[in-house]
């Protein structure tokens, strides 16, 4: 007789997949911005962060949210406490194709490669007056086997 929390456990993902989600009000980041200028924009994003929030001026403060957002949700998925990893260590760059993908840069990079991790995947949007980003990346370090095969999230 198969356990009832078989089928259950089936459906588990694997353990060394990281998940990070954070959500930014935009209006909050404008109102920094607009208090402490360049003094806060140069402190939290790189040179290319802001030339890209800056290419279009009506979504800079969504883009600059967003952005702040990814940084917040890549510190939950790789664990990290926010001592020792700077802002501008975790960038979000723009691809070619037009999304957006992380660049650790510093002590970011640092644990990271420390951690086994790889495989980031990168989703933000926004709507309003709130910006969310979730970063996903797989722990490759050897662990323990996944509980099931992985289901593919795409086909």
């Amino acid at each position: 007789m198969t356990h009832p929390l078989s089928r259950f456990n089936a459906c588990l993902p694997d353990p060394r997949l990281r998940l990070g989600i954070d959500v930014v009000q935009v209006s909050r980041i404008e109102a920094s911005v607009q208090r402490f200028g360049d003094r806060f924009v140069q402190r939290v994003f790189t040179a290319a962060e802001i030339a890209d929030a800056d290419q279009a001026p009506a979504l800079r403060g969504q883009r600059l949210a967003a952005r702040f957002a990814a940084k917040e949700a890549a510190l939950k998925a790789f664990g990290w406490a926010p001592a020792g990893v700077g802002p501008r260590d975790i960038e979000v760059a723009r691809s070619a194709d037009g999304g957006c993908t992380l660049r650790l840069h510093g002590r970011a990079a640092e644990r990271l490669a420390a951690s086994g991790c790889g495989d980031i995947s990168l989703s933000l949007s926004h709507d309003g007056d709130y910006a969310v980003a979730t970063v996903v990346a797989a722990d490759l370090s050897p662990g323990p086997a996944p509980l099931a095969a992985a289901v593919p999230l795409h086909e």
